[in-house]
C-alpha cells in the first residue's frame, strides 16, 4: 500500500510532550465517547425516537464532564442538548461544514468549562473543506476544542472523531492526519481523543495512534482500576453481544499528562433494548 506524505511525516516525528505543574492541584475529568447511531426508521424499535431518552438517561446517570458523540445529525444533537440542559456543545455537520450531515459534537458542562478555540477538519487530502478522503465510504471529520477549566485554570484539548467503516487506507491516513493535527494545534498541551475508530487494537490505525512515535495511549491500558464491563463496544443492537469477547472499536486516548483511575464499557440495557448499537466508553482522568 502506498504511504502518503502525511503518514510518512507522522511516522518520522518523535513527539515530545512536557508535563506542566498545576498550582491548583490535580484536575479530575470524567470523559465519555458515545456513538449514538444515526436515526434510521428501518431500525424499527431501535430507531432514535425510541432510544433518545435511554441515551440521555445513560449520560445523565454517569455524569461525564465532557463527552464526544458520533453519528448524530443536528436533530439528534439537539435532542440530547434539550434533555441535558447542564451541557453546552460545539460541532458542525460533516457534509457542508455547517448543518448538514452527522456531527462529531463535543458536549461539556457549561458551568465548568469555557472554550478557548475550536474547529473541525476533514479526514481527507483536503482537510479544510468538506469531502471524502482516500477510499472512504463516507465523509469523515474530527472536531477539536481547546478548553479551560474555570475552577483550576488548566487548559487541555479534546479531539472527537469517527474513522471510516470500510476504507482501510482512509482509516490509516485518517489516524495519521489526526496525529498531525494534534501536533499542530495542541503542541505540547494535554490532549484527550474520543471516537469510533472502526478498528481493533491489533489494527494498523490503532497501532499508529498508540505507538512509540505517538503522544497518545489507550486510557483502558493505563487505568489503575481494572477495566469494568465487556470488551466489545459494537453491538448491532444484539443482546447476545453481552456474551461476546469481540475486541473494542471505540476508544478514549490520552497524552501522558493524564493519569487514569477508572475505565469502563457501559453495557446498560432498558427492558431488553440498548440505547445505541455501540456501548459508551467512559474514563476517569486526572490532569496533574
Amino acid at each position: 500500500m502506498k504511504i502518503s506524505k502525511t503518514l510518512a511525516a507522522v511516522a518520522s516525528v518523535l513527539f515530545l510532550w512536557a508535563c506542566t505543574s498545576d498550582p491548583a492541584g490535580e484536575t479530575k475529568l470524567r470523559v465519555m465517547t458515545f456513538n449514538v447511531r444515526i436515526n434510521l426508521p428501518s431500525d424499527g424499535p431501535n430507531a432514535w425516537p425510541h432510544r433518545k431518552e435511554k441515551a440521555a438517561s445513560m449520560i445523565r446517570f454517569y455524569e461525564p464532564d465532557i463527552f464526544g458523540v458520533q453519528e448524530a445529525p443536528k436533530g439528534q444533537v439537539l435532542d440530547l442538548a434539550n434533555a441535558l440542559p447542564d451541557y453546552a456543545w460545539t460541532g458542525v455537520g460533516r457534509d457542508d461544514g455547517l448543518e448538514q450531515g452527522e456531527y462529531m459534537a463535543v458536549f461539556y458542562r457549561r458551568d465548568r468549562f469555557e472554550i478557548i478555540k475550536n474547529g473541525t477538519f476533514w479526514l481527507s487530502e483536503t482537510p479544510e473543506q468538506p469531502g471524502k478522503g482516500w477510499d472512504a465510504d463516507w465523509i469523515r471529520t474530527a472536531t477539536w476544542v481547546a478548553f479551560r477549566d474555570q475552577g483550576s485554570g488548566r487548559t487541555f484539548f479534546h479531539f472527537n472523531t469517527h474513522l471510516d467503516n470500510r476504507g482501510e487506507v482512509a482509516r490509516l491516513e485518517g489516524a495519521a492526519l489526526l496525529l498531525n493535527r494534534i501536533e499542530m494545534l495542541a503542541k505540547r498541551q494535554p490532549v484527550i481523543v474520543t471516537g469510533d475508530f472502526n478498528c481493533d487494537p491489533q489494527s494498523p490505525p490503532y497501532q499508529l495512534l498508540t505507538g512509540e512515535m505517538s503522544p497518545l495511549k489507550d486510557s483502558g491500558m493505563l487505568s489503575t482500576t481494572p477495566h469494568h464491563g465487556p470488551a466489545r463496544t459494537f453491538t448491532k443492537f444484539d443482546l447476545d453481544a453481552l456474551k461476546s469477547t469481540a475486541p473494542p472499536i471505540d476508544f478514549i486516548f490520552v497524552t501522558q499528562d493524564f493519569s487514569v483511575q477508572k475505565h469502563a464499557t457501559l453495557s446498560d440495557s432498558f427492558d431488553g433494548f440498548f440505547p445505541s448499537d455501540h456501548f459508551p466508553v467512559l474514563a476517569d482522568l486526572s490532569l496533574e
